[in-house]
């Protein structure tokens, strides 16, 4: 399974509500996977899998010779996107609570462009994983798309987050696949 079908009968649920950058928009997805909180928690908590996952980010490497995830860790995200171009970022663990949240800010720790977070849940005899993530209130690269089309930004917005939500369905898809098949049933 690759990324690419990772989406096939997902409905999109981001709807239109007229959000501005300001507002701090939200989205989240869920899924409900057959495996043990543990095993869903050693692949939410492993960023060099996100790449192979996600259609967005390209590569991930921690910095300050972190081999890990802990509470004030930091991260380098290489990204592309065909209309946005490509860009680094630097992430912040603002949350780091095994096996249950996982969560970084996006650049400064306290105005972050956005902010991730992947939830767990014991739950019917698997893990119940949201992964969620709000946007602002610090700048960001859609910063500058709204700057230069200041009347189009509820819809530059409405645009992006439908993406994100998209993006992290099929992350989601990927790593319940990988918790309950096998790290091989996953292209590189």
């Amino acid at each position: 399974m690759g990324v690419g079908d990772a989406m096939a009968g997902r409905s999109l649920v981001v709807e239109w509500t007229g959000a501005r950058y300001a507002d701090g928009p939200t989205v989240e997805v869920p899924v409900w996977i057959d495996a043990p909180p543990q095993r869903v928690w050693e692949l939410v908590s492993d960023i060099a899998l996100m790449p192979r996952t996600s259609p967005e980010l390209q590569s991930v490497e921690w910095l300050d010779g972190r081999r890990g995830p802990a509470l004030g860790a930091r991260f380098v995200g290489r990204s592309s996107h065909e209309a946005l171009g490509e860009w680094a970022t630097t992430s912040h663990v603002v949350r780091y609570e095994p096996p249950r949240v996982f969560a970084w800010a996006v650049e400064d720790p306290e105005l972050p462009s956005s902010v991730w977070r992947f939830e767990l849940e014991e739950r019917d005899g698997g893990t119940l994983l949201r992964e969620w993530m709000q946007l602002g209130p610090g700048r960001s690269g859609l910063s500058y798309a709204i700057d230069r089309m200041p009347d189009k930004e509820q819809k530059i917005v409405f645009v992006r987050m439908r993406e994100f939500e998209t993006n992290m369905g099929a992350t989601l898809d990927v790593i319940k696949k990988l918790a309950e098949g096998g790290r091989d049933e996953v292209e590189a």
